[in-house]
């Protein structure tokens, strides 16, 4: 009774299937909705069909068990393990992520896991391996050979960046173009930051029909959105590990592999159809488990041949140029760059001129003089030099903004830097092309890292040229109480003012000697002694000098003892220095804690982005990190400056 129940069953189910074929126009679904066997890959070749079955668990699987059915008609069968056989080739090749983010523990665990792949995998199982940083390497293609593939593992090193999609067209391609089950097992911690485009790499595995399976290392429960597209594409899995659980992540894949089945079941001659609806069931610890899916069951009829004359097309790949010209070419560019900069920044040498080249001038007619003018460099050419022409544009921009050269000239003055306002700008100029370069020379071409540092080379020569001035007059200010305690003591000597000021040029210190110097010269060239002294205040911005200078008017105007007034206005700026050095010794903590706390944010996000970048990514890419960083940036800037002025006590 029970055999007559199961054949109208089957007839039941025959039936079923032929009215779906009929309702769809011959297209079925993949699978049954109760199977939890899978098939993994089928072929078809002299009348037979070869399927490699996906069996759960881990128990043995009953090979005797199995039954065919072809759009629900029973057809002869026989299952083997596919380890033990060679019907069908099988191909995996892992594409492993090499670059710099995989650094420490990570390349650690991806070398131990991968060498546990190797010796779990079958040993009729073809390995090869792609590794994505800067550049995507074929390191072996598919093999047998077991030892070479472990010492290509062994012997991996990281580089700058992660060409993912490159990495996993280029292990596609790998795989071969053949007959046999082919997949592609994919290792990587973050997500392609190459710029490259994601919807190439998806029509490469629609059109190819390999299988992509992904490890995504430390990426959490969230797997990165490429990866799970690919994943998706190719019906394959995304599985999200640490490092400790990356060796089973791997030996599951091999052991899926190890337990595949391969059925080969005859297909009747009746069958005219090249697709149909194919389960597959085997039993295995007692239960029984089945698969189904709408394959092709016989080969299709060969298409006439067509006699048109065929026009070849070649597709060329996009030009691309490789990484070492590109860096060959920006350190070209930023090497000129420099020499450009040097020959603009150096001052021509006089040729001399001898005695009777000088006398030749006025002796012979006009052309011979200008002639022996030129052989010696006395006469510069009728066109100007590159360097002159710099300048000359660097002058014609500063002449349309004067308050801009006046402010240059007074930070250099104050400086004490023997520039010229058109020579700093174009100094200014180069330091901040060279920067950019360097920019994009340590980031790989990344426009952020450009931007970043050509910012920094337009700020970091103001930062210097502030830092050296303030350097400067904060050591004017210090020596001014021993430069007046010098001056009333040579004025008590007997000498003048005039005399006094000579000697402190003679022995004193810098930068008070280079002022005092410029003030006697000044004097010489007829420039009041008082005005003199009140640019030099001006130029240090110095109060307490400002004060002196008065003092002096004042005695040369209605007489007095200028020595023992210098020396009171001495003992007087001493114990105001020793205030003012004892208040920055009391808030020399607070000052501190603010360069500190404004200080740690940037810092520690640029560490981040240097040994980590895949975790502070999501800053720089998405609409809300920039927004945070926008917030961030303003609420550190207000308490920079309200802890500044906090520690900031004027005396």
């Amino acid at each position: 009774m029970s055999t007559v129940v199961r054949r109208w069953r089957s007839l039941g189910a025959g039936a079923a299937a032929a009215c779906l074929l009929a309702l769809s126009g011959g297209f079925l679904a993949g699978a049954h909705a109760a199977d939890d066997a899978t098939i993994d890959h089928s072929e078809t070749a002299a009348g037979q069909l070869k399927l490699l079955v996906s069996v759960p668990g881990d128990a043995d699987v009953d090979l005797g068990s199995v039954k065919v059915t072809l759009d629900g008609s029973t057809v002869d069968a026989e299952a083997t393990v596919a380890e033990s056989s060679d019907a069908i080739r099988r191909t995996t090749v892992l594409a492993i992520d090499t670059s710099n983010s995989m650094a420490g523990d990570r390349i650690a665990a991806a070398k131990a896991a991968a060498l546990t792949y190797l010796d779990t995998v079958p040993d009729n199982v073809y390995i090869g391996i792609v590794t994505f940083d800067n550049d995507v390497v074929v390191r072996q293609q598919p093999s047998l050979d077991r030892a070479a593939s472990k010492a290509i593992v062994e012997a991996l090193s990281l580089k700058l960046n992660t060409a993912l999609y490159r990495g996993v067209q280029t292990a596609i391609t790998a795989t071969g173009t053949g007959a046999g089950q082919r997949q592609v097992l994919v290792l990587s911690d973050g997500e392609d930051n190459t710029k490259a485009p994601l919807a190439p790499v998806l029509s490469a595995i629609r059109k190819s029909g390999v299988k992509v399976d992904a490890v995504a290392l430390e990426q959490g429960a969230q797997a990165p959105p490429a990866l799970k597209s690919m994943a998706d594409t190719s019906k394959g899995q995304v599985i999200s590990a640490d490092a400790e659980a990356l060796g089973d992540a791997f030996a599951n894949e091999a052991d899926a592999l190890a337990r595949q089945i391969l059925v080969t079941a005859t297909v009747p001659a009746s069958v005219t159809a090249t697709d149909a609806s194919v389960q597959v069931s085997l039993d295995a610890g007692g239960s029984t488990h089945t698969a189904s899916a709408f394959v092709n069951v016989k080969a299709a009829a060969a298409p006439p041949p067509d006699t048109s004359p065929a026009i070849a097309a070649e597709s060329k790949a996009p030009f691309e140029v490789p990484t070492n010209v590109m860096y060959g070419a920006i350190a070209a560019i930023g090497l000129g760059a420099v020499v450009l900069l040097g020959v603009l920044l150096t001052p021509a040498k006089a040729q001399p001129v001898s005695l009777g080249d000088q006398l030749a001038v006025y002796s012979a007619s006009a052309d011979t003089a200008e002639a022996h003018q030129r052989k010696r460099g006395a006469v510069k050419p009728a066109g100007p030099s590159i360097a002159d022409q710099a300048k000359q544009a660097a002058e014609n921009v500063l002449a349309s903004n004067a308050s801009i050269e006046a402010k240059i000239a007074h930070r250099l003055e104050g400086a004490g830097m023997a520039l010229k306002a058109s020579e700093w700008l174009l100094m200014h100029a180069g330091i901040a092309f060279l920067a950019g370069l360097l920019g994009l020379l340590l980031t790989a071409g990344n426009p952020i890292g450009l931007v970043v540092f050509l910012i920094l080379g337009a700020i970091g020569p103001w930062v210097y040229l502030s830092f050296k001035r303030s350097r400067r007059l904060k050591a004017f200010s210090e020596g001014l109480a021993d430069t007046l305690q010098l001056m009333s003591g040579s004025m008590s000597a007997g000498l003048s003012l005039a005399q006094s000021l000579d000697t402190i040029v003679r022995e004193g210190t810098e930068p008070i000697t280079s002022e005092f110097k410029r003030v006697i010269v000044e004097s010489r060239l007829g420039v009041p002694l008082e005005d003199a002294l009140d640019g030099v205040a001006e130029r240090m911005q110095s109060v307490d000098f400002r004060w002196v200078v008065m003092a002096i008017r004042i005695q040369r105007e209605v007489g007095g003892n200028l020595a023992e007034l210098l020396t009171t206005v001495a003992a007087t700026l001493r114990e105001r220095e020793y205030i003012r050095r004892h208040v920055r010794a009391l808030s020399a903590e607070g000052r501190l804690s603010c360069w500190i706390l404004g200080g740690l944010p940037p810092a520690f996000l640029a560490y981040l982005a240097v040994s980590r970048p895949e975790y502070v990514k999501p800053m720089f890419t998405t609409v809300l990190g920039w927004g945070m960083i926008g917030l961030m940036s303003a609420l550190l800037a207000v308490g920079i400056f309200w802890m500044s002025k906090v520690a900031k006590v004027e005396v």
